[in-house]
């Protein structure tokens, strides 16, 4: 699989599957931890989510900088990975729930989440543009595209168990201490202990008492909703504490394999050339098109990154966890993404290698507005699923959906499946994109640059909060659909002259 690719792609891909399960364990339950931990509503915990999620990408531009300015790729690598552990270990530390001091314990989980965003952005952006620096050798140019995919899938490797693995151990943590898991449950709690329980939702919640004490008396609803708040909230602290492992490991295989990895420090004598032979005119336009592209994925990312918010918080209100016979529960979907990816990518590479044989193979802004299109069919998959729901404050109203008129699952693993095959056109080929295009001389702050406009994307993610909470579900989903068309069509109208600049 990895012939005809550089040496290092390998460890590469394995020293950043430590940040990927990171990330994909955040993206499982960091909504959801905020809600349960702190009582917050789905907007604040919206806010919450979408800032930090700008923050890690924000943060890859100020990470680029620093590495191109220091010239120190590798140490600034490092450093990000060792950050990131410690912003984790802030979160995993338990503190008691319900929160006695709520803006205290609060900024110290943001404190953590900043110290996690900005590790990344020191790890994120470099360790790519190290990989894009493989490519720049004449002998790989070529498998560029195919290389990137490559790297992208066992990125995702760590990223399917992240998801498991926090639902593993907050459960475990439940079932040690006499409990079992509800999805309902938390908010429930939490409304009891503020006293704004519907008559509806206060015999809901009785019920579940009962169904999560496996049958024992509970006399005093309020000392099981303080007692079941914290020992659940307990167990996702010791969820965050996982990715620590993840990380450490990375950091080791990064370390080990550091003399695989390209010194940009040292240039050869083929790129002291290209940077000589590239003139100011040209320098320009290959910035104009990176701007280009990176002000279009902005609206894409905003729709696809919902899945740690919106299509989290419809797992949880709306979808039957259960599949065949086995229970599940809402963060496992999380899973789903990563799989496919892993699953898929070989796939995609064999389809477009064998378009390359032909003399066929899209080009990459081409496979990009392919991409944003796919991903505006799974929220039309979306749309048409939640036809007919009640509203998200219905449902709070009812304590929660009973399971005889919640979804299927497979409405959201269809979608997540749409999804991927659009991440896969997106964003392996867009980082691909970026650092082909890009000047040698601004290699990682263009890889800084694309991520930011990542950012921006994930800065709207919050919005998506608001409108789940404020419309129809289906015209939730609406709003995604028009904003990866918008893309789609933006990136058809500059088609022409991005695959000028790229050729």
């Amino acid at each position: 699989m990895f012939k005809n690719h550089p040496k290092g792609l390998l460890a590469a891909s394995l020293a950043n599957m430590g940040e990927r399960f990171g990330f994909y364990t955040m993206m499982a339950i960091l909504s959801l931890f905020l809600m349960s931990k702190f009582g917050l509503d789905k907007t604040n915990s919206g806010v919450i989510y979408s800032v930090f999620y700008f923050s890690i990408y924000i943060l890859a531009l100020v990470g680029g900088i620093i590495a191109d300015r220091t010239k120190n790729f590798k140490g600034t690598i490092i450093t990000g990975t060792v950050l990131m552990a410690a912003g984790y270990l802030i979160i995993a530390i338990p503190s008691p729930t319900p929160v006695a001091n709520l803006p205290l314990f609060l900024t110290i989980t943001c404190v953590g989440l900043f110290v996690i965003a900005f590790g990344n952005g020191l790890f994120k952006g470099n360790l790519q543009a190290l990989v894009g620096q493989m490519y720049d050798n004449e002998k790989y140019g070529k498998m560029r595209d195919s290389g990137f995919s490559l790297f992208y899938m066992f990125i995702n490797i760590g990223a399917i168990f992240a998801p498991m693995l926090a639902i593993f151990v907050r459960n475990w943590w439940l079932e040690r201490n006499g409990f079992s898991y509800n999805s309902d449950l938390s908010a429930l709690c939490h409304q009891h202990l503020s006293g704004t329980l519907t008559p509806e939702a206060a015999a809901r919640y009785q019920e579940l008492v009962a169904q999560v004490s496996h049958g024992e008396p509970v006399n005093d609803l309020t000392a099981f909703a303080n007692t079941y708040l914290n020992i659940f909230n307990t167990g996702f602290h010791y969820a965050f504490g996982i990715a620590i492992l993840a990380l450490l490991i990375s950091l080791i295989i990064f370390i080990v394999n550091k003399k695989q990895f390209p010194e940009p420090t040292v240039k050869t004598a083929e790129e002291a050339s290209k940077a000589t032979k590239m003139d100011v005119k040209e320098v320009k336009q290959r910035l104009y098109a990176l701007f280009a592209v990176f002000f279009v994925v902005i609206f894409f990312w905003f729709s696809f990154h919902q899945n740690g918010l919106t299509l989290t918080f419809f797992a949880n209100d709306y979808t039957l966890l259960k599949i065949g016979p086995w229970n599940i529960t809402t963060e496992l979907f999380q899973s789903f993404n990563p799989f496919f990816v892993v699953f898929l990518t070989p796939i995609v590479l064999a389809f477009f290698g064998w378009l390359r044989s032909k003399d066929k193979e899209p080009s990459a802004p081409r496979k990009i507005a392919i991409g944003m299109g796919i991903a505006a069919t799974a929220y039309i998959v979306m749309t048409l699923g939640s036809l007919g729901l009640p509203s998200s404050e219905e449902v709070k109203a009812m304590g929660g959906l009973p399971d005889a008129q919640r979804v299927t699952p497979y409405l959201l693993i269809v979608t997540y499946l749409i999804l991927t095959v659009a991440e896969l056109f997106i964003s392996p080929l867009g980082i691909s994109f970026v650092s082909k295009v890009a000047p040698p001389q601004y290699q990682g702050i263009m890889q800084g640059c694309w991520l930011g406009a990542t950012a921006l994307g994930n800065q709207l993610l919050v919005f998506g909060a608001i409108f789940y909470e404020n419309i129809p579900i289906w015209m939730t989903w609406m709003v995604f659909v028009i904003a990866c068309l918008i893309s789609m069509l933006s990136m058809l109208f500059m088609l022409k002259w991005l695959e000028r600049i790229t050729k």
